[in-house]
């Protein structure tokens, strides 16, 4: 059973940045105003709260969330995502996120085996959620599609990062 004793204090803060990453990635994609922004944001943390009520949740993913709830689990998590980011210019912050959350799947696939398939079906889920949180295109609410084409083709990169089969993301 895989839990924040698995990994280094640098692992397990990689793995508390992916969980903010997963949702910037597809942000950073397609921004798509204040608005939009706040409605990403809010899906990102409505997955987090189900991860916590969810009694059957991977175990793995319950102490990164316990840990997410503290706040030094987010001063950790927002300190490393700061320096990661740090100098980007806004088309590199995409670029930048998926090649943490690959690091990240990868980290978590050696050590932690068994709990890599939930893992990173659970990081696309938070992604696929920010993407369908907002709708682009659109003016004052009206028209504009739920996910767009740039966030269709992050969601792809994500789960390519992330090595989920194809059929099942």
């Amino acid at each position: 059973m895989a839990d924040k004793s698995t990994f280094t204090p640098d692992e397990w803060n990689l793995l508390l940045e992916s969980v903010m990453i997963a949702g910037i990635a597809v942000t950073a994609a397609d921004p798509s105003g204040l608005w939009g922004m706040l409605k990403e944001g809010m899906a990102s943390s409505r997955t987090l709260l189900k991860a916590k009520t969810d009694a059957g949740a991977d175990p793995l993913i319950s102490a990164l969330v316990s840990d997410f709830e503290t706040s030094e689990g987010r001063s950790a998590a927002r300190e490393g995502l700061q320096a990661k980011l740090k100098g980007s210019k806004p088309d590199e912050v995409k670029t930048k996120c998926i090649a943490a959350l690959q690091q990240a799947a990868d980290l978590v696939s050696a050590k932690a085996p068994d709990a890599a398939g939930a893992y990173k079906a659970w990081l696309y889920q938070i992604s696929v959620n920010v993407a369908e949180a907002a709708k682009e295109g659109g003016f004052l609410g009206f028209g504009g599609v739920e996910v767009s084409d740039a966030e269709k083709a992050t969601l792809a990169e994500i789960s390519t990062a992330l090595k989920l089969d194809p059929s099942k993301s």
